[in-house]
């Protein structure tokens, strides 16, 4: 036991710098995918179909716009995080440039797009369901009293949305930590490759299961940061009947 402890604080440097390109990835990934996610949602709830719309309107600005981000959410949310990690990463160095150059990409640039892209998409869901979860009347009551599209957007429905996205958001996550140990595929050295890599070299098992312990201590953390913003934002605590 004593042994095994002195080895993993021996590879404890290796370890550490693996986990802060996670913490890096995990967080790039989280700060710019949900604002596109939210964008996303909010794109789709205006160019959706309503009965009042213009045959020029309806068919040439709404269905092109529609089509697309439709689009969009089926490739990113229908294929596997690792496949768009090999797309990006891969398919982009065969890319040649004008100047006769490859677009090659980073191991962590390749993870930002696809990660970004890929839970935008999901986010993007997440954020339309709770957009439709508002009740019909909160439109009805914003319209009586003057306020626009955007008003009713910024002001009635997304505060009355982000009580109930914040569960699912929180889950999403989560997941997307345990999902970063998927850019190892394409030779970033994050905390599994680091770990896998201690692994190969000094052939212990004990790498793994400190990468775990790591994993394990910030999904706990998350849980714990999520359940406060859920109280927070919970009806009862706002002192709303």
């Amino acid at each position: 036991m004593q042994k095994t402890i002195e080895y993993i604080i021996q590879i404890l440097p290796q370890l550490l710098e693996g986990l802060k390109i996670t913490l890096k990835l995990f967080a790039v990934t989280l700060v710019l995918s949900l604002p596109l996610g939210l964008l996303v949602s909010l794109f789709k709830e205006a160019v959706a179909k309503k009965p009042s719309d213009k045959f020029v309107i309806k068919w040439f600005v709404k269905f092109p716009l529609r089509f697309l981000i439709n689009i969009y959410l089926w490739v990113f949310r229908g294929t596997p995080l690792m496949l768009q990690l090999f797309f990006f990463y891969f398919g982009a160095a065969m890319v040649k440039l004008s100047s006769g150059e490859s677009l090659a990409l980073s191991p962590f640039a390749a993870s930002v797009i696809a990660f970004v892209l890929n839970y935008a998409a999901y986010f993007a869901e997440i954020f339309r369901g709770g957009i439709i979860g508002v009740n019909k009347g909160q439109y009805e009551a914003s319209k009586a009293l003057g306020l626009t599209g955007i008003q009713t957007m910024r002001y009635v429905v997304v505060p009355q949305m982000l009580r109930t996205v914040i569960p699912p958001i929180a889950n999403e996550t989560i997941v997307l930590v345990k999902d970063t140990a998927l850019a190892s595929s394409i030779a970033l050295i994050d905390l599994l490759k680091a770990a896998q890599r201690a692994v190969n070299r000094d052939m212990k098992i004990s790498p793994l299961l400190a990468a775990a312990l790591f994993y394990l201590v910030i999904t706990l953390v998350l849980t714990f940061v999520f359940g406060r913003i859920e109280k927070r934002l919970s009806i009862s605590e706002q002192g709303i009947k």
